[in-house]
């Protein structure tokens, strides 16, 4: 039997091939799950053609700044499936290019950042919480980013943001957490994603790690996804409120030397 054989898992947040959702969601299928994708509507029709390659999969149109859109989107979830067993969301987004300095963020620049990048996560989990209960219970998972936590040039307001997401997963571990609804995050390392595109100097930040990270290379897709798969099956079940690093372990290193060379000074003391 497969891990999450009848299993339904509603997926936020693929764009194309490249997200990171795409990978969990590959994940969780080949697992058995039955998938719902969500779409915003100008990328929709890309949605339905990478979910064409999954059995069972769906798509329903979901803007998570619109209210009636999720409200419709849960709706159909539960006219179908009677109920929800897991909710990944992996959505992130900054109305401008993220570079020079964060205090000259504006507010309105500010409010969408922490609207779509973790309110949006809160809007979802109200909408599962009846869903799941039904169930039993279930798995919620976000996508996070070191960021949070250290400062990365060029980051700034997403950092930020990413910040309150983590906060969001530990108050709604703790909120869900008697009706058996587990609560969790994954922070990975840099993916070349649709939105890696708003960071200037994306690329240097995809080079360091691998000399940085303790494992020398970047992190693959399908990782991410597996180790997904984990957070949302029966083998984490006492795992919430918890972030799980998925970056080579670059998120351990409090200095890079980069990779060793040649020296004639062998030997040499001070």
């Amino acid at each position: 039997m497969l891990l999450l054989q009848d299993k339904v898992a509603l997926v936020a947040g693929v764009a194309n091939h490249r997200s990171i959702a795409w990978g969990i969601s590959k994940a969780l299928a080949g697992a058995g799950a039955r998938l719902i994708l969500t779409a915003q509507e100008r990328v929709k029709a890309t949605v339905e053609e990478l979910a064409a390659s999954l059995p069972d999969a769906i798509v329903l149109q979901m803007d998570v700044q619109r209210d009636d859109e999720i409200d419709a989107a849960f709706a159909e979830v539960e006219r179908r499936y009677g109920g929800l067993d897991i909710l990944v969301h992996s959505i992130g987004y900054a109305a401008a290019k993220l570079e020079g300095r964060y205090i000259d963020t504006t507010r309105e620049g500010f409010l969408l950042a922490l609207d779509i990048s973790a309110y949006s996560f809160t809007a979802l989990a109200r909408r599962a919480e009846p869903l799941m209960e039904r169930r039993g219970g279930g798995a919620m998972l976000t996508l996070t980013y070191l960021g949070s936590e250290r400062v990365f040039p060029n980051y700034n307001v997403m950092g930020v943001a990413k910040a309150a997401l983590e906060a969001s997963v530990r108050y709604l571990a703790w909120d869900l957490g008697a009706k058996n609804i587990r609560v969790n995050a994954i922070s990975s390392g840099p993916q070349r994603t649709l939105a890696a595109r708003g960071i200037a100097d994306f690329n240097l930040m995809w080079e360091q790690m691998k000399t940085s990270a303790p494992l020398r290379r970047n992190v693959e897709q399908d990782e991410v996804g597996q180790a997904a798969l984990f957070l949302c099956s029966p083998m984490a079940s006492a795992i919430t409120g918890h972030i799980l690093f998925v970056d080579a372990g670059y998120h351990v290193m409090g200095m890079s030397f980069g990779p060793k060379k040649a020296s004639g000074a062998e030997g040499a003391t001070d």
